[in-house]
């Protein structure tokens, strides 16, 4: 039987078929994607009302990918005081926002009292505002840093506030691209490690995959059977977010970038191997509003959302360093034949526009 008689008569696919899914045509390809979108989701387009926090800079570890930390090429340190952090927090709940999402660096200096301290402190001044916050890479050092077990660290998150996990610091698994691209940082089976406990403890979180630097379709699609895997097991992921490669102003030598094609493809090859993830984000601050968009007609279903400010994606050339309007995200769906829902961070619909 043939990969596309197999998706169409929904049989789980595995690395073989995968590699033969990136062979096919775009658009057949994006039918096959669009297909499975469909019965999930029919077309509704998700995103939220959030605002990304990224309170410090300052990072024990070098990743060659990344443009965000101080370095010397970013040679400007900062550290937000917690209650910076929590004045801006509050600014964007009064400009709407139902989340923040608060990704940072693995800071030596800041202490464990400010990593848990900060969502405490939100807690208790905006006690309905959903945090997502500390990825799996940040735990893992966490953890290292300050001699503790990461089900410590996991609990005290529970008690101070977190609601869920974002999904960075995932990268790609493979150990020997991660030994190049980011050596030092949470090991592929430690990553996957802390989020079965995360969702042991009745809590959800998401999956990334970065893509689009020295990887190869191979190491992109054993990435995705291993979260796969894990999801059979726990059934914790609300959502997978393929990140393109942000180019700019870090110290990884990559020499040709994915196209617009390869990135379609690679969302739609997502939707059909992660059969059990129900959602796929074409997060726009990497990939682009537009081809976020059009990548909603090959299997995706979420954009993220607002974000307000975002500093990470934007330190590598991103456009999202000032968010979008929520005006303008509804239109732009509109516009691109989709029907605007407005979600929680859990995937509860709050808003639907017609």
């Amino acid at each position: 039987m043939d990969v596309v008689a197999k998706v169409k008569n929904g049989e789980r696919i595995g690395m073989d078929e995968a590699l033969a899914l990136y062979e096919l045509d775009l658009f057949t390809l994006g039918r096959l994607a669009d297909e499975r979108r469909k019965v999930l989701h029919e077309k509704k387009t998700y995103f939220n009302i959030n605002r990304h926090i990224n309170p410090t800079n300052v990072c024990k570890d070098v990743c060659k990918f990344c443009a965000y930390s101080a370095s010397r090429k970013n040679p400007n340190p900062y550290t937000m005081p917690i209650e910076e952090i929590v004045t801006t927090a509050k600014k964007a709940y009064e400009h709407g926002a139902k989340e923040v999402h608060i990704v940072s660096a693995h800071n030596p200096d800041a202490g464990i009292e400010w990593y848990l301290g900060m969502f405490k402190s939100i807690k208790e001044a905006l006690p309905d505002i959903h945090i997502k916050a500390l990825t799996a890479a940040e735990i893992n050092f966490l953890s290292e840093e300050y001699n503790l077990d990461i089900d410590e660290i996991l609990d005290s998150m529970v008690e101070n506030g977190v609601d869920s996990m974002p999904g960075g610091g995932a990268e790609i698994f493979d150990e020997k691209i991660r030994d190049y691209i980011c050596k030092g940082k949470v090991s592929s089976q430690k990553w996957l490690e802390i989020h079965r406990k995360w969702h042991e403890r009745g809590k959800k979180s998401n999956a990334t995959m970065l893509f689009g630097h020295i990887e190869s379709r191979a190491h992109r699609i054993d990435h995705m059977l291993r979260l796969r895997n894990l999801q059979d097991e726990t059934g914790g992921f609300n959502c997978f977010i393929p990140l393109v490669y942000q180019r700019e102003n870090n110290f990884l030598k990559v020499e040709s970038f994915p196209t617009g094609q390869e990135i379609l493809k690679t969302m739609a090859v997502s939707r059909l191997v992660l059969d059990n993830i129900p959602n796929l984000k074409a997060y726009w601050a990497t990939a682009t509003i537009n081809l976020a968009l059009i990548a909603q007609e090959y299997g995706a279903n979420d954009l993220d959302g607002t974000i307000e400010r975002e500093s990470i994606q934007a330190a590598a050339g991103a456009g999202s360093a000032h968010g979008m309007p929520l005006e303008d995200f509804i239109h732009l769906i509109k516009d691109s034949g989709f029907i605007p829902v407005e979600r929680d961070s859990l995937y509860n619909e709050l808003k639907v526009w017609r």
